[in-house]
């Protein structure tokens, strides 16, 4: 057993994963939560359960200014709850109540992966609405150059590498993490 998998932590906010789709905000929030022990939350999910519908539902039939408003409450709310790593959807971040919200309240982490790390896992993926065009790779590449400078309004900055694993990244995250007293504080 590692000496990472043996500290204790106490999480004093919320830390919420941004950046975009195929950056590892599920797949790393999941890890760090259970690193952290602390739960895992994800506000798409969540929307989805509120909402009794699908994201692309909602999309559908009230439109995106309806679901970027219930978006922005529901993550509020997350945000009132007990410290927990929350996964954001990529869009999340780019509503200003959003970012304020998670500046009030917890902190913005952003999953920092370059447009080719991003498309390497995407590419082959049908679970992904935005890149159902004639160019998914174009779609991508225009969506990254829109978002990654609200990204990079988040606090902290971890840059994703291609051949690092969830765990490599999650100790990283943990590092960087315990950089800030404030938020993470460790125990043993």
């Amino acid at each position: 057993m590692s000496q990472a998998t043996e500290d204790a932590y106490c999480l004093k906010k919320t830390v919420v994963l941004v950046g975009m789709m195929g950056s590892g905000k599920t797949a790393i929030g999941k890890a760090l939560a259970a690193q952290l022990d602390v739960p895992f939350l994800d506000s798409d999910a969540a929307i989805e359960e509120a909402a009794a519908i699908s994201i692309a539902e909602i999309f559908e039939r009230d439109g995106e200014a309806f679901f970027r408003k219930r978006e922005a409450e529901v993550i509020d709310r997350l945000l009132a709850g007990d410290p927990c790593i929350l996964s954001t959807g990529g869009g999340a971040f780019l509503t200003d109540t959003v970012r304020a919200a998670i500046a009030d309240k917890g902190a913005a982490v952003w999953l920092d992966a370059s447009l080719d790390i991003l498309w390497e896992r995407v590419r082959n993926k049908d679970t992904r609405p935005l890149l159902r065009t004639d160019n998914p790779r174009q779609t991508l590449s225009d969506i990254f150059d829109v978002r990654v400078p609200v990204y990079a309004q988040a606090g902290i900055h971890i840059k994703i590498t291609d051949n690092a694993s969830i765990e490599q990244t999650t100790e990283m995250v943990v590092k960087t993490l315990s950089q800030y007293p404030d938020l993470l504080e460790k125990l043993s």
